[in-house]
């Protein structure tokens, strides 16, 4: 048996994480994200990295996923569905991996101790109870306005993203 709270899983919900690092206005660097995670928390051994992301179409975002790959995370991605607003008359596209965030999370759970969730989703509320209630350790990772209340409630631990900015901002070289 390894010693226990080691083995660590990240899931990043790309298309939220969009919106919140478009909102403080810098964007993080994949790769710095794992190393961060891997180097602070003690002893930690990286079982898994997810992330979402919603397509415009199959080759959109191509080099981008390629990258992620490389890196090691495991890109689940869904055709973006479009949506006719009444009230704007203005057409959105939306991706929703939220039920795919939660069967990964539910189906690799005997594989991980901790979590690191990349959103600020409040749907996201009951599946972090049911699986502290298995002694998974959850972080989420958000924003202020960008993280909702019940989620930040139901977790171990919430990170800023501007507090860990120098730890994980992507550089333009």
């Amino acid at each position: 048996m390894s010693s226990s709270m080691n083995r660590l899983s990240i899931f990043v919900d790309g298309n939220n994480m969009f919106y919140a690092q478009q909102k403080n206005g810098w964007f993080f660097d994949p790769r710095r994200v794992l190393e961060y995670f891997t180097r602070t928390i003690t002893d930690v051994k990286l079982v898994n990295a997810f992330w979402y992301t919603g397509l415009k179409d199959p080759q959109d975002q191509r080099g981008f996923r390629d990258a992620l790959i490389s890196l090691g995370y495991t890109v689940r991605t869904k055709i973006l569905k479009e949506y006719y607003d009444d009230s704007s008359g203005r057409i959105s596209q939306k991706a929703n991996l939220d039920i795919e965030i939660v069967v990964d999370m539910f189906s690799t759970v005997d594989q991980y101790d901790q979590v690191i969730l990349f959103s600020g989703d409040g749907d996201f509320e009951r599946a972090i109870e049911l699986l502290r209630a298995k002694n998974t350790h959850i972080t989420v990772v958000s924003t202020e306005g960008m993280i909702a209340r019940e989620l930040r409630n139901a977790t171990d631990r919430y990170i800023d993203l501007n507090d860990i900015r120098s730890h994980i901002e992507k550089s333009d070289n």
